[in-house]
């Protein structure tokens, strides 16, 4: 049985709730992650304090709380004025264990408590049990393949290499536009396989003689499975299964990065033995090198029969063939990610958490900014400015060079080499405007044996504090940045774009998110997106036929709601606008599974129970015909 805690719980301070074994943080009070019996969580807002029980499985190690001023008046106020009841339950059950502390760091913790289930994709499973009692156990989530939204970013970003393909993968678009999931090999008529392309570092191809080829060489691929996470990955373990090259032996190519090298769509024959009619094949193939100089290969004895290397212009695939030999192949195994060791020169180094997600290159610790090279990325120091202009705009650094190349293990398993710069900045880190992750912070040397971290992080920081000391003494005072031309003092605003749709019984539509979405996991929600670069208008068209395959028209929405937001007082306000569609086209679809699992329509005076908190707001506000509300802000 879930609970759901009371909204208002969640618009003060640095909130993030993180469910199936997550951690519950609140950045800048002092609560550390918890695996407990009973929580009393506290909202300090000016004189009062709500408080909510949660009844969850575990034990109690620890609850550290820190109160800020006016939290003996809040009591008081709870006691004696608001909810009296729940007050003194509360406190007769908080109190043993309240420890007064403040942290000098906003909220960074030393070291990380349990959670009630360890690691991602860990769901607690409630046990009814006799007279009332229960039992919680940790239950793996089952594996999700591979999602449309990386699908579709792999084929758009194909087709902007080579648009003269489209017709071809013409089967391939309406099967990510159909039901039924694309990856999966019992999907017809034609489902997506992978291959990989290993090249050694004498610029020969790795090729694969399967009983099943009829004596023909091939590039090592086969089906995706569940488990794999991306379709690069699903390269990545048909290589190791079938050659027995491991993933860490292999990197990325500089030439195709992450994307695929070539997409071929081929005719398979029926398999009356494994009762397959005959189908289609969408293979998805990827380039890699080998990192060693040389490796031995050990065949999956049931399926291949040998192994070869081949020179480039032999490579059997035709369309493989020319890819490879129109492409640059001659820089063999280097760096293809990048990151930036960001110092104030006064001692204190910028770090990034990241969002603790399946699929998130080393989730849920501290780590450096960067990312992967794009094909179009001139050099790595082009892909670090690029990197850093999508996560972090507010972000301008000076005296950007290279430091040193480092190796780790991608969320595919491949050996990543990452060439490391250093630079310069001295702003706030709520100036950045953070797109991506959860927060930045800065820390020092010191601070960081109590940070979850990535690999190597501690060791790389400590070395080049080593070697560059402190410029100045004391911290550099931050000042907030703002945009040109804006006047002095000016917030920028996130603006959500929302459907307000309605069926002809007035029923409201409303989405599912799913479990693991980055935002609003397992809560209803209308169907919304974030403006970019456009209009609200064009952006709700945009989101509308996104990510549920729905057509509207411009000229019959209109504007029925504005909620002015605030999460927290470091976070972004929020402008979110709703809009009615008096005329569409189209049936709700699932079109972004790893965002939204369902669409259902419900009465909009009875919604259900987890729908987001100002959804809600807005819904009812609509039907009581307010063109206006807020929530989160201090009065």
């Amino acid at each position: 049985m879930e609970t759901a805690l009371e909204p208002s719980l969640w618009r003060h301070g640095d909130f993030r709730r993180y469910w199936g074994g997550q951690a519950v943080t609140v950045a800048g009070h002092g609560i550390t992650t918890i695996g407990i019996s009973v929580i009393a969580v506290v909202d300090l807002h000016a004189s009062t304090m709500n408080v909510a029980l949660i009844a969850v499985a575990g034990k109690l190690p620890a609850l550290l709380l820190s109160l800020h001023v006016g939290v003996l008046a809040g009591l008081l106020g709870t006691l004696v004025g608001l909810r009296p009841a729940l007050g003194v339950i509360t406190l007769l059950l908080a109190a043993p264990f309240v420890i007064l502390w403040r942290s000098p760091t906003r909220g960074l913790r030393s070291s990380p408590a349990p959670a009630l289930c360890p690691g991602p994709g860990v769901l607690p499973h409630v046990t009814p049990g006799p007279a009332g009692s229960s039992t919680t156990t940790c239950r793996k989530a089952p594996p999700m393949p591979p999602s449309r939204t990386h699908i579709r970013e792999l084929v758009t970003a194909y087709l902007g290499s080579h648009p003269g393909e489209r017709p071809d993968l013409g089967p391939l678009l309406e099967a990510l536009d159909a039901p039924g999931e694309v990856t999966a090999r019992a999907t017809l008529p034609g489902h997506i396989t992978c291959s990989a392309a290993v090249i050694d570092h004498d610029g020969r191809v790795l090729h694969v003689q399967p009983y099943a080829s009829g004596g023909k060489w091939l590039l090592p691929g086969g089906h995706v499975e569940p488990e794999d996470a991306t379709l690069m990955a699903a390269a990545v373990r048909e290589v190791h299964e079938e050659t027995g090259i491991p993933p860490a032996a292999l990197c990325q190519s500089s030439a195709f990065c992450h994307e695929p090298a070539d997409i071929d769509f081929h005719p398979i024959d029926a398999n009356p033995a494994k009762d397959e009619p005959a189908h289609q094949h969408y293979d998805f193939r990827f380039v890699f090198h080998l990192v060693p100089p040389a490796t031995e290969t050990s065949v999956q004895a049931e399926e291949i029969s040998g192994t070869d290397w081949l020179p480039l212009d032999q490579v059997t695939s035709l369309t493989m063939r020319s890819k490879l030999l129109a492409a640059d192949m001659s820089a063999g195994p280097e760096p293809v990610n990048a990151s930036v060791i960001i110092h104030d020169n006064a001692g204190r180094y910028l770090i990034h958490l990241r969002d603790q997600l399946p699929g998130i290159w080393e989730p849920g610790v501290f780590a450096l900014l960067g990312g992967g090279r794009a094909p179009g990325d001139a050099s790595l120091k082009a892909t670090m400015l690029r990197e850093l202009a999508e996560e972090v705009p507010g972000v301008k650094l000076s005296g950007l060079e290279p430091y040193a190349v480092e190796e780790t293990t991608s969320v595919d398993g491949l050996s990543v080499p990452v060439q490391v710069f250093t630079a310069v900045w001295q702003g706030h880190p709520d100036s950045a405007g953070l797109r991506e992750g959860i927060l930045l912070e800065w820390c020092t040397v010191d601070m960081l044996d109590r940070l979850p971290q990535s690999r190597g992080l501690g060791d790389l920081i400590r070395r080049h504090a080593a070697q560059h000391p402190p410029a100045t003494t004391g911290p550099v005072p931050h000042h907030r940045l703002r945009a040109d031309g804006t006047p002095a003092g000016t917030e920028l605003h996130v603006v959500g774009v929302h459907l307000y749709l309605q069926d002809p019984d007035g029923r409201v539509l409303l989405g599912l998110r799913h479990p693991d979405s980055a935002y609003a996991g397992r809560l209803w929600h209308t169907l919304a997106g974030h403006c970019e670069r456009e209009d609200a208008v064009s952006s709700l068209i945009r989101e509308s036929e996104e990510e549920a395959g729905l057509l509207l028209d411009r000229e019959a929405i209109d504007l029925v709601h504005l909620v002015h937001s605030q999460d927290s007082p470091a976070a972004s306000p929020r402008i979110q606008l709703f809009f009615r569609a008096r005329s569409w086209s189209g049936v709700p679809q699932v079109r972004e599974p790893d965002r939204c699992v369902e669409w259902r329509w419900f009465n909009p005076k009875d919604l259900p129970d987890n729908t987001v908190p100002y959804t809600r707001q807005a819904i009812e506000a609509i039907l009581a015909g307010r063109p206006y509300s807020d929530m989160g802000w201090a009065r």
